[in-house]
């Protein structure tokens, strides 16, 4: 068993680490070859802001099964698609609004928050009958496609100081490096990524076992515990400077991720059944969370507000969703 959590936490460190690496490498190159910053940051920083998802999704769907294993599939990576959601909102909304209240006042979340609940929907029909087949996830993944051809047409078409979001956007990419730094950086990290996501699976796993629980459930919750700490520490800091916009954009951004990038490799790849209980009792704690995130987000006589009352009961939810599911 111990073995087991020294592979989880040293996977989940190493995979936060290399995402920071691969992330500023990638955006260092972007730049030096002439590509806007805000086109940089709404593009190549938020892939890397939720890479360790993406990679762990992509090595729990081509790894091997053992002879006459049984359910053997990408379960961990369907746990921690709709686990890092849950995590985003309820965790790192409800600590960030703690820290200190979240206002809102961009016009560019505003458009995204429709197309996560777009995004929200179609992955829920997809999942309905308890399989992801291998055209789902080339539409969930095209859709991805389109989703960054949005992104970069509205970074091409808006004017930075017009939008607080883009604005912040701009201000919070990596200072500039050579390429030669900046390729070591972009190959290191994609590395460890690789190699931070196969331990992080086999503790994972070694854990599932060891507790008489399935993949999935640890996905739900150890591992998307784990893949949402970059997002902590990006809201935590932003609003700490006083960025409102990029705690809740990274939070909007990285949920719309996880259900096309992180549900789509393992669909397109390997076609994985889903639990029963993802339907009946995960995804509708998701779907409530998104619901309450953008009611209070939005706001509809004037700026938006997470207020701490409300950060403390969306951690509280963060819990008590965790304490069931898990126990």
């Amino acid at each position: 068993m111990l073995e087991y959590l020294a592979y989880l936490l040293v996977g989940i460190s190493l995979l936060v680490w290399s995402a920071d690496r691969f992330t500023d490498g990638a955006a260092a190159i972007a730049q030096n070859f002439g590509v806007s910053r805000l086109i940089v940051g709404l593009t190549i920083v938020a892939i890397g802001s939720s890479s360790p998802e993406i990679f762990v999704s992509l090595m729990d769907s081509i790894k091997s099964c053992e002879p006459g294993e049984l359910n053997c599939g990408p379960k961990l990576a369907i746990g921690n698609a709709i686990g890092s959601n849950i995590a985003n909102v309820a965790m790192v909304l409800g600590i960030t609004a703690i820290v200190r209240p979240l206002l809102v006042d961009s016009s560019t979340l505003r458009r995204e928050i429709p197309i996560l609940f777009g995004v929200t929907i179609m992955a829920l029909v997809f999942l309905w009958n308890l399989k992801l087949s291998h055209l789902e996830g080339a539409i969930l993944l095209t859709s991805l496609l389109i989703y960054f051809i949005w992104l970069v047409r509205l970074g091409l078409k808006s004017r930075v100081k017009d939008d607080p979001m883009l604005e912040e956007i701009v201000e919070e990419l990596p200072d500039r490096m050579g390429n030669g730094k900046a390729i070591f950086y972009l190959v290191i990290g994609l590395v460890l990524l690789v190699f931070s996501s196969n331990i992080l699976i086999k503790g994972a796993s070694g854990i599932a076992l060891h507790f008489g629980v399935s993949e999935t459930v640890i996905g739900l919750t150890i591992v998307a515990l784990g893949t949402s700490l970059p997002e902590l520490a990006a809201s935590i800091a932003g609003v700490l400077k006083e960025e409102y916009e990029i705690a809740i954009g990274n939070v909007i951004g990285s949920n719309i991720f996880n259900l096309l990038a992180v549900l789509g490799i393992p669909a397109l790849i390997a076609a994985p059944s889903i639990e029963e209980k993802i339907i009946t009792f995960d995804y509708p704690v998701m779907f409530c969370l998104t619901v309450a995130m953008a009611v209070m987000a939005y706001g509809f006589k004037g700026p938006g507000k997470i207020t701490r009352l409300e950060g403390i009961i969306l951690l509280g939810v963060f819990i008590g969703y965790y304490a069931v599911r898990f126990f």
